[in-house]
């Protein structure tokens, strides 16, 4: 029974809880505001469930399987999100300068000395924190940069790029940290995935109104009051990624040495060695070998382990 609890608390919580959790709320209200309203094809009578109990299985089972098909399409639907999928060249390059400015305006208003109340200024200094630290990493979106704010901590820092080596990272990183990620991460997937979901609904609601069999106000104010919570949800969605990037701050800078140490490689004291290190560790990672990599790694590499005499 431990294991279970343990394994619910695991990744299995930040599935529930981020994507299967949401999924179901919006099937509800699919159920609730939509469906009664739409004319079936007879063909489907045979399979319409004919108790409440059994409605109910056929709403939890169908809720469970839509949630586990969004998990698997999480990149591409955060990606568009962060502006890098679907996106013409035109709007992204558009994006990133309304960003970009957008950064800047917060920056300036920060660093105005008129500006005396701490909180105005917290509140200014979260803003401008959810912004990448360089101008080229800046991305068309508000989520795109939250997210790659801690993305790009990691090699800003320590040369130390999450991107290539996330596995390797978190696979000897203390099990906290890893676990905090996790679950830091659900919070963004639920936003996430109810704004997806809103707007599934919103448009099946406007798609059922030729066909409506019944007032067809309900279905225009489904539709719309779902649009105008997206906006809503992607605001929550930018605001929880603060938690995100807490957790993969912790994991880089507590993970580091468990990494090195499992590579073969002992951190240097100095942290510009340091930085030289983990940029050999991700080229070699990201390129063929090649033989000059022996002479650069040999400053880095832990002695072998000496025999033990009997």
């Amino acid at each position: 029974m431990g294991d279970i609890a343990k394994g619910v608390l695991g990744g299995g919580w930040s599935l529930l809880v981020g994507w299967i959790l949401p999924t179901a709320l919006n099937l509800a209200v699919f159920t609730l505001a939509v469906a009664p309203g739409i004319r079936p094809p007879a063909v489907l009578d045979r399979f319409r469930p004919g108790s409440g109990g059994s409605h109910a299985l056929v709403l939890l089972v169908a809720a469970i399987l839509l949630g586990l098909v969004v998990n698997a399409l999480q990149t591409p639907l955060y990606r568009f999100l962060e502006g890098y999928a679907l996106w013409p060249s035109a709007a992204y390059a558009y994006g990133c300068r309304r960003q970009l400015a957008r950064r800047r305006r917060t920056a300036d208003r920060l660093a105005d000395p008129a500006l005396t109340s701490p909180i105005r200024r917290a509140l200014l200094a979260e803003k401008l924190s959810r912004y990448p630290v360089s101008d080229t990493q800046v991305t068309p979106t508000r989520l795109g940069n939250a997210i790659r704010r801690f993305e790009e901590y990691g090699y800003d820092r320590y040369r130390l790029d999450t991107q290539v080596l996330w596995n390797e990272l978190t696979s000897v990183a203390p099990e906290p940290a890893g676990r905090q990620v996790g679950t830091a991460r659900a919070n963004v997937d639920f936003f996430v995935a109810l704004l997806y979901g809103h707007v599934a609904v919103a448009l099946g609601a406007f798609a059922a109104l030729p066909v409506a069999r019944a007032d067809r106000t309900v279905l225009v104010l489904t539709g719309a009051g779902l649009l105008a919570l997206v906006p809503l949800w992607y605001r929550a969605a930018v605001a929880a990624t603060d938690e995100w990037a807490a957790a993969v701050r912790t994991l880089v800078n507590i993970g580091r040495k468990p990494l090195a140490d499992a590579l073969g490689l002992v951190l240097p004291k100095s942290l510009a060695d340091e930085r030289a290190m983990w940029l050999l560790v991700t080229r070699m990672s990201n390129r063929p070998y090649a033989p000059a990599a022996d002479a650069a790694f040999a400053p880095y590499r832990a002695d072998p382990p000496q025999p033990t005499g009997r």
